[in-house]
């Protein structure tokens, strides 16, 4: 198999260590702004990481003190030479969300635009205390097109949403973890070490079973509530019948750590 960290680049850098990868989008001069080629590479790199064993968890950051991500680099944007190209363009909010692995959103900065989106696909969201987040397309005759909506709404309920996606204006990491957008608010230099803190956590668990809380957590967005239960009752028998669970039951019964292979 490739190494996956050989998909780095100026822009975008990728390490993995103890199973978890952590990504980092490399334009701080830009406030980490993506562009369509780091798009590209975003899309290598979740496909990569879906089939990596190796990989368990999946941390994004931003590089610099000043932002995790504002969104798409707007200069870009006029070079889709009509309106379905740039509808059917390849998306990183897209790659993101088709990771099949857990990601944690190590939030350092802005998350505007795309970065709230960016952020928001992501399963689990710390921010630092400098963190600031908004949906700023509508000052410029836009909306969000990567989720925005959906996942707003999830996270932060219907009226927040709107607040957010009609004025456009910022809120900071104390509102977002009030309204749920975050998970925790941590100081600057804490963000890291608490998302490998719990990256380590997570990765130590059975990783088909991690993978399927992910799927299932998505589903009960999705499906009713009487199909979401059922579903995710198929989910545990799936799970269940696993050489890791069986491993999770020894493990229990002898008083010892597990040892998960994902099988």
């Amino acid at each position: 198999m490739n190494d996956i960290t050989a998909l780095a680049t100026d822009n975008i850098g990728v390490a993995l260590g103890d199973s978890v990868l952590t990504i980092t989008l490399q334009r701080p001069d830009k406030l980490n702004a993506v562009t369509p080629d780091m798009s590209a590479t975003l899309e290598r790199i979740a496909a990569a990481a879906n089939h990596d064993r190796e990989v368990r968890v999946v941390i994004l950051t931003g590089a610099g003190e000043r932002a995790f991500c504002a969104g798409s680099d707007i200069g870009t944007l006029d070079g889709y030479s009509t309106p379905w190209e740039f509808r059917n363009r390849m998306d990183y909010c897209d790659a993101l969300h088709r990771l099949r692995k857990p990601i944690i959103a190590a939030i350092n900065g802005y998350a505007l635009g795309g970065g709230l989106e960016t952020s928001l696909i992501c399963d689990i969201r710390l921010a630092s205390e400098t963190a600031k987040f908004a949906a700023p397309e509508v000052k410029l005759g836009w909306i969000g097109g990567g989720g925005m909506s959906a996942f707003l709404c999830a996270a932060a309920g219907p009226s927040n949403a709107a607040v957010m996606t009609m004025t456009g204006d910022m809120i900071d990491a104390e509102t977002a973890l009030r309204w749920g957008i975050v998970s925790e608010v941590l100081a600057p230099d804490a963000l890291l070490p608490r998302a490998r803190e719990l990256a380590a956590v997570i990765a130590s668990r059975p990783p088909i079973a991690v993978e399927t809380a992910k799927a299932n957590i998505r589903a009960a967005y999705n499906m009713p509530q009487d199909q979401a239960l059922a579903y995710e009752r198929d989910l545990q028998t799936i799970t269940f019948a696993t050489e890791d669970a069986a491993e999770g039951r020894s493990a229990f019964g002898e008083r010892r750590a597990g040892t998960f292979v994902g099988r």
